[in-house]
């Protein structure tokens, strides 16, 4: 960062730091001990869609990477688009496989990131439910490595629960790197795993 960056109050962006998505099990303890939220097992990863042959060879290499489980049952991951254009590349384990959900959401980062395809990565997602079907992602920004939770209402309808969202931002502030910005919480409308 030159100068000029600082008098114009420019500053350098926060490079991806993947390894922080391994602090979602913690997270979900505190979650589930604090507000009776636990993992509902699906977790996505998303990114602007993307066409041609070196994106399916790097979505077949992720899907042989994660067939490797023997331990998975059913396909490890698919690959849906939603209804504003972005792709998503879910998993999905048992609830309370949640540590290898996350090494799957890794390993998808990641393969996407070596092929090349690190600058359509947006954000990374797993899904939590309460016994009162209340809902909730913790969601990771790629681009600024940080986290913020997205909670739509139930009934249906474009509209948040922003005070349970608020609530899970000040118990999980020991536990992952929090997205102070709000205007970036974004809507995730339509995301699998909600």
């Amino acid at each position: 960062m030159g100068l000029l960056d600082i008098l114009l109050g420019r500053t350098k962006p926060v490079a991806p730091d993947l390894d922080q998505l391994f602090a979602l099990p913690s997270a979900a303890i505190t979650l589930q001990v604090a507000m009776g939220l636990t993992p509902t097992g699906e977790g996505a990863v998303c990114f602007a869609t993307v066409e041609g042959a070196a994106f399916e060879q790097a979505h077949r290499e992720v899907q042989e990477l994660l067939d490797a489980d023997a331990e998975r049952a059913g396909p490890p991951v698919e690959l849906r688009r939603d209804d504003y254009g972005y792709s998503w590349l879910v998993s999905r384990r048992s609830p309370d496989e949640l540590p290898q959900l996350v090494n799957d959401l890794h390993a998808v980062n990641s393969s996407l990131e070596i092929n090349g395809f690190g600058p359509q990565l947006l954000c990374s997602l797993a899904g939590f439910t309460s016994d009162s079907g209340r809902r909730l992602a913790l969601v990771y920004l790629y681009k600024r490595g940080t986290f913020y939770p997205f909670a739509p209402l139930p009934g249906g309808g474009e509209r948040r629960d922003n005070a349970l969202e608020l609530q899970v931002k000040s118990v999980l502030a020991g536990d992952l790197r929090i997205e102070q910005d709000l205007s970036r919480w974004f809507p995730v409308w339509g995301a699998p795993g909600l």
